[in-house]
């Protein structure tokens, strides 16, 4: 926590615009720049790659908003419900944007019958730019804290850390994108990777309310179980289960050069 630091980034009479929104954007437009590109090369229809972006940012915003709602304010819905749709107030979930956005991608691929692995798999970058990215913005929101320690240093740089996660994932996508891989297997294997590191790292330094048994170690900051962390097990086994499946079914390509 920063106090000094604003989260405005400028203002325009009394329209303000927030580093948070400004790091989003940019996942955003870095994201759907190499998945409309890289599909292009593919053969994949230009229109449907544009239609594919503004779809999936619309589901994965809306995805997000609606499950930090319903794990947070889930009374919202009956007694306030316009507060939903006040965006510019934050909260958002990555875990809602990151289903919204696979639904909504799902059901429009194949409406158009277009194979969806493989757009999948070129997504990745984006996600894990946008997670570092993200991840800084909390700073300037002052959010997404990390829990006191006895260490010496205060709280645990919780948001730091989730950049982190973020930039080692993209690595791991450079380093396995020269190799023949079958389609699919790079999403769900990010999807495997950040929701272990951020379970076993992210969540037990983080500031979150405990939902099971409610262990914090005052000395080191660490706390079990938060909502994610219980959720974890479950998303490891349904993405493992997605890779072992892309290797007996998925056909096997190499993905372009960033």
């Amino acid at each position: 926590m920063i106090l000094e630091l604003s989260p405005y980034a400028f203002t325009i009479g009394p329209i303000k615009v927030y580093w948070y929104g400004i790091f989003m954007a940019v996942s955003f437009l870095v994201g759907a720049y190499y998945l409309y590109f890289e599909g292009k090369k593919r053969g994949i229809n230009e229109d449907f790659l544009l239609n594919l972006v503004v779809v999936v940012i619309i589901g994965g915003v809306v995805g997000a908003r609606l499950m930090f709602v319903l794990t947070n304010f889930p009374y919202w819905f009956v007694t306030d419900p316009i507060r939903i749709i006040k965006l510019y107030e934050g909260g958002l979930s990555w875990h809602g944007g990151l289903l919204g956005g696979l639904l909504t991608g799902v059901f429009y691929a194949r409406i158009h019958r277009v194979k969806i692995e493989e757009l999948l798999d070129l997504s990745v970058l984006g996600l894990t730019v946008g997670y570092s990215l993200v991840r800084i913005g909390n700073i300037f929101n002052q959010e997404v804290l990390g829990r006191m320690t006895m260490l010496g240093f205060g709280r645990w740089p919780a948001q730091i850390i989730g950049s982190l996660i973020g930039v080692i994932l993209l690595i791991r996508f450079l380093r396995l994108q020269q190799k023949s891989l079958p389609a699919g297997y790079q999403f769900w294997s990010f999807v495997f990777y950040h929701q272990l590191l951020r379970g076993v790292f992210e969540e037990s330094v983080r500031d979150n309310p405990l939902f099971l048994l409610g262990y914090v170690n005052n000395y080191w900051g660490l706390g079990f179980f938060t909502l994610t962390q219980i959720a974890t097990p479950f998303i490891l086994l349904l993405a493992y289960w997605f890779m072992n499946r892309s290797k007996t079914y998925g056909h096997y390509v190499r993905l372009p050069n960033p």
